[in-house]
């Protein structure tokens, strides 16, 4: 089930990034939630205030680096659209919280980002381990210089609660994004920012 969200966004915003020959992808992990051995089904699980901290600091780095999101696909979970939520704060973007999104693997999130909307040039991911990190993975390219490199370890490391990997498509739609041809332009983590 698919439920569209629009945050004070015009329709001129959500339709800006038309004709774009690059594609900006963000895959944000949800923020640290309540243990899973509680008595709470997973898919319920809140965010505990730790991970709200996470949240709001990774958010407002989002908005201080000037990041372009047009779109963003979220899970559907309470922990990832709690997480979504701190986001929009900063940056009103239209969204879709997404039931099959829910602890999707890399060849479901990489199906969700060949349908994005096509005039949006940059599309958040608000997900799960471990599909994030392997989405991140498969899209990556090698890295070229020295400050990519660095990013891919850290990524290789662990990519933890409330981590955003940004990378970067030389293409013009969605749809003809390609694994191992995305340029892993930035990796942050809670501790980073």
């Amino acid at each position: 089930m698919k439920r569209l969200f629009r945050w004070g966004v015009p329709q001129a915003q959500a339709r800006a990034g038309a004709g774009s020959e690059m594609k900006r992808l963000f895959l944000l992990r949800h923020a640290k939630a309540v243990p899973a051995d509680g008595g709470t089904e997973d898919f319920d699980r809140a965010l505990v205030l730790s991970g709200i901290e996470d949240g709001a600091a990774m958010a407002r780095y989002i908005r201080k680096r000037e990041f372009r999101i047009d779109w963003i696909f979220c899970s559907a979970s309470a922990r990832t659209v709690q997480t979504a939520e701190l986001v929009l704060k900063e940056i009103p973007a239209p969204i879709e919280y997404r039931d099959n999104l829910y602890l999707a693997g890399s060849a479901r999130l990489i199906a969700a980002v060949r349908g994005a909307p096509p005039a949006a040039s940059g599309l958040m991911i608000v997900g799960h381990n471990p599909g994030m990190e392997e989405c991140a993975t498969a899209l990556a390219r090698e890295p070229i210089r020295r400050k990519e490199r660095a990013r891919h370890e850290a990524l290789e490391e662990k990519f933890p609660t409330c981590a955003l990997a940004v990378l970067d498509f030389d293409v013009g739609r969605w749809r003809d994004v390609r694994e191992k041809t995305g340029r892993l332009a930035d990796f942050a983590r809670p501790r980073d920012v």
